[in-house]
């Protein structure tokens, strides 16, 4: 290490450019993970909080878009129900619209049809629940957007009125729009586009999205079985979140960018040790002519990589984060979570180490000789 730091000492102009590139690509990777959590919450913060192991769609349904295109009969439900390992089973609805406050404010929303009396009819924690036809429940996120308990929302087109009956706790979107709980014939209703006062044809209740699935605790529920057995394709709820509205195409566009930037703090942390390596080959040759080892020369140029990558990305990450703090409460999608930005960093100087090793080897060619002169 003594050579090592001497020469981050000597050369700190050299290393401090390189330590400030590295910086740049860890403030990247921070921005970049936090983007891409924010994203997912934004897509599937709502499916997240459903209480449920899976969901079963219309039979052979495409599962990209299973949430739009799906339709099956709400007795599928108790078929479910009676397969081995299964907890509960309730009906699901889903589908998106657009609505307006009395208040003037538009809202987009994701419109949740559940039984109010069963399980998976979630609890509000300002406000009432969910208890009748005309109310709604609607995520606390909401209530930035200026929307309030006792609201009425009119959804558009068909002027359906229903009063927000109070809010969820956390985070309840889905295809980055408010979700928004509402009674089961009520999905119904709007599904069909039935206006206020119509009458309403008994077909429109024999259709909802999907069956609504728990396991029992520790059970394992053999999903292939029970689609035989109620003709339907189940996904699990991970599985699911692939069908939300652009989900895959966002998520897999973030990773193919983080992957890029993996594999270019790799090229760039290497081509600079090997423009240092290049640059030290006299002072490596007079030490090996003195006697020090290969390995003892590497581990000194290894440490030094660490020292480095260590140094810079802790700076760029501190940088990141307080960016990141910053934007987070704007309307992008942003949210800092500490296990990406963890492993995102780790992967920096990993890869940064790769980077490294690849271009010091060069140490173990070599020769002693050159410096006695005996190149020329």
């Amino acid at each position: 290490m003594f050579l090592a730091l001497r020469e981050l000492t000597f050369a700190r102009g050299r290393f401090a450019l390189m330590g400030s590139v590295v910086a740049l690509i860890a403030v990247l990777m921070v921005l970049l993970s936090g983007l891409s959590v924010g994203l997912v919450n934004d897509g599937v913060s709502g499916l997240k909080k459903l209480d449920v192991t899976s969901l079963a769609f219309q039979k052979d349904v495409a599962t990209d878009a299973a949430f739009s295109r799906s339709l099956i009969d709400p007795e599928v439900a108790g078929t479910w129900r009676d397969q081995p390992g299964v907890q509960d089973a309730a009906p699901f609805g889903n589908t998106l619209a657009n609505a307006r406050t009395d208040r003037g404010v538009d809202i987009d929303l994701a419109l949740f049809g559940v039984e109010p009396d069963s399980w998976l009819a979630p609890q509000a924690t300002n406000g009432a629940k969910l208890a009748d036809s005309d109310s709604l429940l609607l995520s606390e996120t909401a209530r930035d957007a200026g929307v309030r308990v006792g609201d009425t929302v009119t959804v558009a087109q068909l002027g359906t009125q229903l009063r927000v009956a109070g809010f969820l706790e956390g985070q309840h979107t889905f295809g980055h729009v408010e979700v928004a709980y509402v009674s089961l014939p009520t999905w119904q209703e709007i599904r069909a586009g039935v206006r206020p006062g119509e009458e309403v044809g008994a077909h429109v209740y024999d259709q909802v999205t999907a069956v609504a699935v728990r396991a029992a605790p520790g059970a394992d529920v053999d999903l292939a079985a029970g689609d035989a057995a109620a003709g339907t394709t189940s996904l699990t709820l991970k599985q699911s979140f692939g069908a939300s509205p652009g989900f895959s195409a966002e998520t897999s566009t973030l990773d193919l960018i983080q992957a890029f930037l993996y594999a270019i703090s790799a090229l760039v942390v290497g081509a600079f040790f090997t423009v240092v390596t290049i640059q030290r080959r006299q002072e490596i040759a007079v030490l090996r002519a003195m006697g020090a080892s290969t390995g003892s020369l590497l581990r000194d140029s290894l440490a030094q990589s660490l020292v480095l990558l260590l140094v810079s990305s802790g700076v760029g990450v501190g940088l990141g984060v307080a960016m990141g703090a910053a934007i987070s409460g704007s309307p992008m999608p942003f949210h800092l979570d500490p296990a990406p930005i963890g492993i995102a960093t780790a992967a920096l100087v990993l890869l940064g180490m790769l980077g490294a090793v690849v271009a010091v080897l060069r140490i173990t060619r070599v020769d002693p000789l050159t410096a006695l002169g005996a190149h020329r």
